[in-house]
């Protein structure tokens, strides 16, 4: 069994002056995934979309994610917490972000965008959807070094499995980096791939929707559940629930690319 390293959640003390691991994970992102988005509009250059306008779109990408995560995880998941405690709402260096919340504001961000600006929606998601993987993995790693959103309780014998001690002295999955590497690395790897000599309309879209709500539903059998619900036969988790509709679409993006590839 490994012990659970016990990170300090504040990477940088200046006075009083805090940086978050969080926070450093969601400025990396955005640059990073910036940094990328603009690579692919350069080098896959369709309806306008040029890299100057990929700048301004992400001020809008950045206000979907950090209003629509938050939003959604407080719609999502902790509700009864922020009607009780409602200034709680500010305290995003805490964490308690959802990605599907975020997902849809960005969804709404890019939609927003591409009809104030006249270029096609779908062309501008074909060349966000492959940098989104490289903010999951850093935020992730983020959810790791803060010890938040732990594992299932495992078998002992289990080569990795690890002691969280600010939670129990159980030994668990450490399903956060589970996620890191199959919602982050093994996606973004498939994605780039995929983008490396040029981007069939819809493809890059339904591959992320369709990888994502794979990993996400895979690995949340390995993390402890927030909410379970229970239908019928089958145990959903409030992860793997949100990931279906996002499965179904990517599937039926994916169908839409195999024809326009045609």
């Amino acid at each position: 069994m490994l012990l659970f390293p016990n990170f300090n959640p504040i990477a940088v003390q200046l006075g009083p002056i805090s940086i978050h691991w969080y926070g450093i994970a969601y400025v990396t992102a955005f640059l990073l995934g910036l940094s990328f988005t603009k690579y692919l509009a350069k080098k896959h250059p369709a309806g306008g979309i040029t890299q100057d306008k990929i700048e301004s779109l992400f001020t809008y990408v950045i206000l979907g994610v950090i209003l629509g995560g938050r939003l959604g995880y407080i719609l999502f998941y902790n509700l009864d917490h922020y009607m009780a405690a409602p200034l709680d709402v500010l305290k995003v260096w805490q964490g308690g972000m959802s990605f599907h919340g975020g997902f849809l504001g960005v969804v709404i961000a890019l939609a927003w965008f591409a009809w104030k600006h006249q270029v096609n929606v779908i062309d501008l998601g074909d060349r966000v959807a492959p940098a989104v993987p490289i903010g999951l993995f850093l935020g992730r790693m983020a959810n790791f070094i803060t010890g938040a959103l732990v594992g299932r309780v495992t078998s002992p014998n289990l080569p990795w499995s690890m002691i969280f001690p600010h939670v129990d002295l159980y030994p668990r999955h450490p399903s956060q980096l589970y996620q890191a590497g199959l919602e982050g690395l093994v996606l973004f790897a498939l994605l780039v791939l995929t983008t490396r000599k040029r981007i069939v309309r819809y493809q890059p879209i339904g591959i992320f929707l369709t990888g994502y709500a794979l990993a996400r539903i895979f690995t949340e059998v390995f993390r402890t559940p927030e909410i379970t619900h229970n239908l019928g036969i089958l145990q959903l988790t409030q992860g793997q629930l949100l990931s279906l509709p996002m499965l179904a679409l990517g599937l039926y993006f994916l169908h839409l690319s195999c024809r326009t590839s045609k």
